[in-house]
């Protein structure tokens, strides 16, 4: 009898362990199409990065049509490695706040507030007539730089697809144009800009291109964030809120760190050559209303949180029964915006992706150095943290770390991991 027992016991704990698997013929274990045996490459590959001292630890999520089939933890909160990495660790999201305003604007568009054929100057019209750089060349054939009136008003569709002409103060194509906004202080990094102050000092300098000619990285997502306060009278912050986060139950997500959190903020490497200025611009334990709200920048994350902002964009713009988006808006958000102009987000997605609404959308099965599927949706954070959405496989996986100067390399190894142990 006693043995009976424990034999039932046994079937009765491998029944737990493997609910939901199915068994592939004559093969391992198999969830929704992933191998387990596949998946549990995750760990070791992890391990192997923190020993490296790649980053201090890793929260990785994979899901498949909606069903989360591997959830882990990874190393280390810390620089010091002495508090264990956990599920719940609160992460800066850096760019992955991104993707929240423009499905902010998206939803103004739906509610008829909004439209990307509005031009910037109707809600700030400090940006009526702006000046943008030109080479000129002399009868010799040397050339300077000038500048000369906008052939066309900036759009809010150029907001979303980052081809308004403005950049970033890091990586500005011109020398002349990263000392104007080192000096204006545009992203907020030394002090605390409103957003009056920060419209006026943005319009004041000429734009890098043409608007609607060429894909900039730049502070676009922070402007369309000011536009959609203006729309929605309200802070960016409490928009979110109201549009995003309580609906979709995303207790974790603001754009200010919590008390109960700040045990499980995770941190990069105190070595990271950029950690200090990537975490002054954060500054997540600081009132957002302090200065503009940084809608390309602000949010702190954690990996569940973010899979369910990431399963309602799968989902098609619906999640548990919350619908935040029509089908049809979010077919449109991961669409590419950036045929035939020049320019790609290659430095965040790798080549093969274009640019959607909000972020990178690939453009084929090939021509990209991650396995991937025609129409994925990706984007990353400047701290380490990315996240993908493939529609046509119904796979969601999200990868969280604090490594600022490992984060390309670690988002490309998760997504071969990912697509690695898909078997069905």
């Amino acid at each position: 009898m006693v043995r009976n027992a424990k034999r039932a016991l046994s079937w009765s704990m491998a029944a737990v362990l493997w609910a939901g698997a199915s068994l592939a013929a004559d093969g391992p274990p198999v969830q929704e199409g992933f191998s387990t045996e596949r998946l549990a490459r995750i760990a070791p590959a992890m391990s192997r990065e923190i020993e490296k001292g790649t980053v201090p630890g890793a929260v990785t999520l994979i899901a498949r049509n909606g069903r989360i089939v591997h959830f882990e933890a990874h190393g280390f909160l810390d620089s010091a490695k002495t508090k264990p990495m956990t599920r719940d660790a609160v992460f800066r999201g850096f760019s992955m706040t991104k993707p929240f305003t423009a499905v902010a604007a998206i939803a103004l568009m739906e509610q008829g507030r909004l439209g990307l054929r509005d031009p910037l100057a109707q809600y700030f019209p400090e940006f009526k007539d702006m000046k943008v750089y030109a080479e000129l060349r002399d009868e010799r054939g040397r050339t300077s730089r000038v500048t000369v009136p906008a052939r066309r008003p900036i759009l809010v569709w150029d907001l979303f697809r980052h081809t308004a002409g403005f950049t970033y103060g890091g990586s500005a194509p011109f020398p002349e144009m990263k000392e104007a906004y080192e000096k204006a202080d545009i992203e907020s990094l030394n002090g605390d800009l409103s957003n009056d102050e920060f419209v006026k000092r943005l319009a004041a300098i000429p734009l890098a291109y043409e608007p609607g000619t060429r894909w900039e990285y730049s502070v676009a997502t922070d402007v369309l964030g000011l536009v959609v306060e203006k729309v929605a009278g309200k802070r960016l912050d409490i928009v979110l809120d109201e549009i995003l986060f309580k609906p979709l139950r995303m207790t974790q997500t603001s754009f200010q760190l919590r008390p109960d959190q700040a045990a499980r903020f995770a941190d990069a490497y105190d070595a990271d050559p950029l950690k200090a200025d990537l975490w002054k611009l954060a500054r997540s334990e600081q009132d957002p209303g302090k200065r503009y709200v940084h809608g390309g920048a602000g949010a702190v994350i954690t990996a569940e949180d973010y899979f369910r902002f990431a399963q309602m964009v799968a989902n098609g713009g619906e999640l548990d029964g919350v619908r935040v988006l029509s089908r049809e808006s979010v077919e449109f958000m991961l669409s590419n915006h950036i045929q035939g102009l020049e320019g790609a987000p290659t430095p965040t997605t790798g080549p093969g992706y274009g640019f959607g609404l909000g972020w990178g959308v690939r453009l084929d099965e090939g021509g990209a150095w991650i396995p991937g599927s025609k129409g994925d949706a990706m984007w990353a954070g400047a701290g380490g943290t990315s996240f993908t959405v493939d529609r046509k496989e119904g796979i969601v996986g999200i990868f969280l770390s604090a490594g600022p100067s490992t984060r390309q390399h670690t988002r490309f190894l998760f997504k071969n991991l990912l697509y690695g142990a898909l078997v069905q």
